[in-house]
């Protein structure tokens, strides 16, 4: 089966900085590809290569199979790769169904008598987060009164109305409770089932298992391992997310500490 997006041998540079050495990500279709990493592993780097911001400087990127290369993030966006960014880019005194087609509104009328088609763009909006398990009473509110995980949950609705094949989730809960990361990683597994092809960027391993198929460690701009659902299990990918026989050794050291107290 033809992947949906795939990394071969990526390097991304600054200068004489190597942000990013021989990264090779493949992403399938209705499953969620987990890239896991701390800060300072490349993670950022690799979404702005991912989303169009970044030209690898070698290495290919195929989507659907061919080879390509974007000018920009609009660019990805028109093939269907869209990014939802960690500070979500939503306007917070817009309402919920303005955030929602926000640079893709719906008008009516000709020439410069077009109008918004302001009823239109509610019932839609309105319908698509149901479909996604969003039931809002009212889309007409800010979007600014809605929870975070709420508003990333209308963020990826939104991206999977317009026509994402692949969508992208920037640290989507980094900043949220444990009630709200729920929220979230529920409709991750939503935009999955809808088959779109996810790649969930965190430094969390317990919010990653929870819903990935597939997971990439990143560390200073190197993949240094990968796992399969199957194969893995929530502690192995912890321990080798924390460092592996590096946490063994700190741990060694901070309890020797710890004994001469």
């Amino acid at each position: 089966m033809t992947n949906a997006l795939e990394l071969r041998n990526v390097e991304k540079s600054f200068g004489t900085v190597i942000a990013l050495s021989g990264v090779s990500v493949e992403v399938e279709e209705a499953k969620v590809t987990c890239i896991l990493g701390d800060n300072g592993a490349g993670k950022s780097t690799l979404i702005k290569t991912l989303s169009g911001v970044h030209k690898p400087s070698s290495g290919e990127f195929l989507f659907e199979g061919k080879p390509v290369s974007f000018e920009s993030p609009r660019d990805a966006l028109a093939m269907g790769i869209a990014t939802v960014f960690q500070d979500l880019a939503t306007i917070p005194l817009m309402s919920v169904w303005r955030n929602f087609f926000i640079g893709n509104e719906i008008r009516v009328g000709f020439g410069p008598f077009k109008m918004l088609n302001v009823k239109k763009m509610k019932e839609i909006a309105k319908q698509q987060l149901l479909e996604m398990g969003i039931d809002l009473r009212d889309t007409n509110q800010p979007i600014g009164t809605l929870s975070g995980g709420e508003r990333q949950a209308v963020a990826i609705a939104r991206a999977v109305y317009f026509g994402a094949k692949v969508l992208i989730l920037d640290e989507p809960t980094s900043a949220l409770g444990v009630r709200q990361s729920g929220i979230v990683l529920k409709y991750v597994l939503a935009a999955k089932d809808r088959g779109v092809a996810v790649i969930f960027i965190t430094h969390n391993p317990n919010h990653a298992f929870l819903v990935g198929d597939r997971f990439y460690l990143l560390n200073r701009g190197r993949l240094i391992n990968r796992f399969e659902r199957h194969n893995v299990e929530i502690e192995e990918l912890t321990k080798a997310m924390a460092g592996g026989k590096e946490l063994d050794t700190l741990t060694s050291e901070i309890e020797a500490v710890r004994a001469k107290k």
